[in-house]
């Protein structure tokens, strides 16, 4: 099939010292598959006949990221100057895998078609030879004849996910390949092909095998690249490969939430996934994740925030995000259910009334921002207007959120400590004083921030280390 499209000029500066060597070049894989597809590729991955250790000579710049493997990122620039990375890789083909990831046996070959044979997807298996193509005439758009022995346009017209060959032996191959098709399904809103979602199934011994930093990667790609994330999950849970590393979230299926809520918890989740930003889609999938076990059997889950807190916790020091990633989405799912009560225009004068009672004082407010963190108060009232929108029954006006943002406006223009550092004294000043205890130190500065958040005019030297003694004593 003929496809009109642009190759960068870097790139083809790259197939060109490969055939002026006498080497064929094809480009290949997750790019050729998004040019197709009118994407604009992250990257291009280039397949030779040349051997790495030939590519190494005739690259200036290059770096073997995978000799054995046949990997060389050559690095090259563009016409205006700036490096660019493109992955060569030799034709190769792979035998006796280990842990369910790995080949033990790689062997370079001659052979197009059975380097594209060992590939994933029919539709990452296709290819471009650049080898017969013209690359003088620079960065322009042009023709090029696609090579697509396993009718990868087809399946990319049909939408569907389709393994390479026998799907079974694929995915036993190499357990990621198993994550990968829900992750590409999702990505593409394609569905995944019949025989290709039975071998998943089949080959979850071989999936558990991955190390869950790849799983976990495999996972954020398809949060943060998939329009609905929500599609990707939900083939996760059917083929049974969500149980092997996010189990708690399989809690929620089923669980009603009938009171408040159109959706199981399960899915009300997955829809807060779907529409909240990319920063925060992590804790709009977790923050109610915490219900099933705080389920009072009549509507309410009192209590859930906080077992959801330490519910997140557990879930990403387990996937190994780091510590503080781990702690921004915990301490969102901890706060997410703040209200904020506001005065709305259809009130009566008792409701107004009532109202006054709930107010939020200005050491309230402060008590807020200190326990949200300033830096992720936007992310909240975000986490908070995604939860809303996932929910047909939800009761919450968007003018809470920004009557609140006026009312911390308004706070803010004070002067007030939020956290330790604000103070007016540190640990030294506390230890010239005569604490000299290491814990001691940190608990007295932890009470005297309670007492400057409730009343800022404490916050003067001479005042805490006053105080300071006084709790000492």
């Amino acid at each position: 099939m003929t496809v009109k499209f642009l190759i960068p000029d870097y790139v083809q500066k790259v197939a060109r010292m490969l055939i002026k060597e006498g080497f064929k070049c094809y480009l290949v894989g997750g790019a050729l598959r998004d040019v197709v597809l009118d994407i604009e590729p992250d990257d291009y991955d280039l397949a030779t006949d040349a051997k790495p250790e030939q590519m190494l000579d005739i690259f200036p710049k290059s770096v073997a990221t995978g000799m054995k493997f046949g990997m060389v990122s050559a690095i090259v620039p563009d016409e205006k100057g700036e490096n660019h990375e493109v992955q060569v890789t030799t034709f190769r083909s792979e035998e006796d895998y280990v842990d369910g990831r790995w080949p033990t046996k790689v062997t370079f070959i001659n052979d197009l078609d059975k380097d594209l044979g060992r590939r994933d997807f029919t539709f990452n298996a296709m290819a471009l030879d650049l080898s017969s193509a013209n690359l003088d005439s620079g960065n322009i758009e042009k023709d090029w004849e696609i090579y697509d022995p396993f009718e990868g346009m087809k399946d990319l017209n049909l939408k569907v996910v389709r393994a390479v060959g026998t799907p079974l032996e694929r995915f036993k191959e190499d357990g990621l390949r198993a994550f990968k098709a829900c992750r590409m399904a999702s990505q593409l809103q394609f569905d995944i092909e019949e025989d290709t979602f039975k071998a998943i199934t089949q080959a979850i011994p071989v999936a558990a095998q991955v190390s869950i930093e790849r799983v976990r990667d495999e996972f954020v790609k398809m949060l943060m690249h998939s329009p609905k994330p929500s599609i990707g999950i939900d083939l996760m849970r059917r083929t049974g490969l969500l149980e092997l590393f996010l189990p708690e979230l399989l809690e929620g299926y089923g669980v009603e939430q009938k009171k408040f809520h159109a959706d199981d918890v399960y899915h009300h989740l997955l829809y807060t996934c779907d529409v909240a930003p990319d920063n925060i889609k992590l804790a709009a999938l977790f923050h109610d994740i915490g219900k099933p076990r705080k389920d009072m059997g009549n509507g309410h889950f009192y209590g859930h925030d906080t077992e959801g807190e330490k519910m997140t916790v557990e879930i990403m020091t387990r996937l190994r995000f780091s510590k503080a990633e781990t702690l921004r989405v915990a301490r969102l799912v901890r706060n997410h259910m703040f209200y904020f009560p506001y005065e709305a225009e259809s009130m009566t004068e008792e409701e107004i009334k009532a109202l006054r009672e709930k107010e939020w004082s200005d050491s309230a407010v402060r008590r807020f921002i200190a326990r949200v963190g300033e830096e992720n108060l936007e992310d909240l009232f975000a986490l908070r207007i995604a939860d809303a929108t996932a929910n047909p029954m939800t009761a919450f006006k968007p003018k809470e959120i920004t009557e609140l943002q006026k009312r911390i406006s308004e706070v803010r223009t004070k002067d007030m400590a939020l956290k330790v550092t604000d103070l007016k004294i540190n640990g030294h000043d506390l230890m010239e004083a005569g604490i000299t205890h290491g814990p001691e130190v940190g608990r007295v500065l932890e009470e005297l921030l309670e007492k400057v958040i409730d009343d800022p005019m404490l916050n003067t030297k001479e005042t805490l280390l006053e105080l300071a003694k006084k709790m000492a004593q």
